[in-house]
């Protein structure tokens, strides 16, 4: 499979390798983005990984876009890789009423039942691709068939942290309040996102998640505890 090596400005590299969203193609990224960490080379500041492409960030006066080239290319060439610390991590969410704005509607449109819709998607292990549009904000597949719909055609102007949304084939948790034209089929108490937190992003790229139903009296528990600073996060480590 072929690595293109496409310039970003003057301080940063983006290292692409492919067209498309896939678990493959997310694996090679995470790959790179794990060596190129442990290597700690000259001027590299930090690295973002996305669905198909490792974007590096260096500093012009250490390093240049052909000597990072020159040394990836050399990482790429290594069989192994290093341990990716990933996580999987198990999330309450609460699918019913207004916590769930949308879910009949997308019940309807995908000819299922409520209770199939939420079925189907806490019954799935996702993987978290890559962190964007918002601070936090996980985009994770893969979203069931039954359950891929385009965007919603009326974009909401405020969507409440804490949605749980899926559109396409992706699924994701708003961390901010902010417009948004997924679909709004759960919500949890879970903060993705703390600027107090170190570091800030719950999950990171190469995680997993699990969402687990609770009804609503055990949301409203839970988003105490969580406000109190009493609730901790479950999880367990994920082999890489």
């Amino acid at each position: 499979m072929s690595v293109e090596f496409l310039p970003c400005g003057d301080t940063a590299l983006v290292v692409q390798f492919g067209d498309r969203i896939d678990r493959t193609l997310s694996e090679r990224v995470l790959r790179l983005n794990a060596n190129l960490r442990a290597a700690a080379l000259p001027g590299v500041v930090e690295t973002v990984p996305t669905f198909r492409s490792l974007m590096v960030h260096y500093d012009p006066l250490e390093t240049s876009a052909a000597t990072l080239t020159g040394a990836i290319e050399a990482l790429l060439e290594r069989e192994g890789s290093v341990h990716r610390a990933a996580k999987l991590w198990r999330v309450p969410v609460c699918y019913e009423g207004d916590y769930a704005p949308d879910l009949e509607e997308v019940a309807k449109a995908t000819g299922l039942r409520p209770e199939e819709v939420v079925a189907l998607h806490s019954g799935t292990r996702y993987h978290v691709y890559m962190i964007g549009f918002l601070p936090g904000y996980p985009y994770m597949g893969d979203l069931p068939e039954k359950l891929r719909l385009p965007r919603r055609a009326d974009p909401r102007l405020r969507v409440p942290p804490g949605s749980v949304a899926i559109a396409t084939a992706m699924t994701a948790v708003y961390t901010l309040e902010s417009p948004g034209g997924w679909h709004l089929i759960g919500a949890t108490p879970v903060a993705f996102f703390d600027p107090a937190r170190r570091p800030p992003a719950l999950l990171a790229p190469g995680d997993g998640v699990v969402f687990e139903p609770v009804a609503a009296a055990r949301y409203a528990e839970l988003r105490e505890a969580v406000r109190s600073g009493a609730y901790e996060m479950r999880w367990e480590p994920l082999a890489a």
